[in-house]
């Protein structure tokens, strides 16, 4: 009798080990899943992040060279327009420039 409670309460703790075996693979499991569902929700938020950063610095690069003939034509605008204004004030100061140039060149010092 005494062997059938021993061989019973052996038995008892097998099927307990076997059961907390399986509560523990079971749980493996579950955190496995669980990591890769987060692994596969980290990939897709990096590649949507991505994107959109791509998509800013497309919009970025249009706008910007959008400009840039903007701004050529401003900067030809401009130089035109202070060449213009230097050779008005050439032509309007060349003679007194030459006068007196011809006066330092003739005068005779002492």
């Amino acid at each position: 009798m005494a062997s059938n409670r021993v061989q019973g309460g052996i038995q008892q703790l097998l099927t307990a080990e076997q059961e907390a075996q399986h509560i523990v693979n079971a749980a493996k499991s579950a955190k496995m899943a669980r990591l890769k569902q987060a692994k596969e929700e980290a990939e897709r938020e990096i590649t949507e992040y991505r994107a959109q950063i791509e998509r800013e610095f497309q919009r970025k690069v249009a706008e910007s060279s959008g400009d840039s003939g903007a701004n050529v034509k401003r900067l030809e605008h401009e130089t035109g327009a202070k060449i213009h204004h230097l050779k008005t004030e050439a032509s309007r100061i060349s003679q007194d420039v030459v006068v007196m140039l011809l006066k330092h060149v003739t005068t005779v010092k002492n």
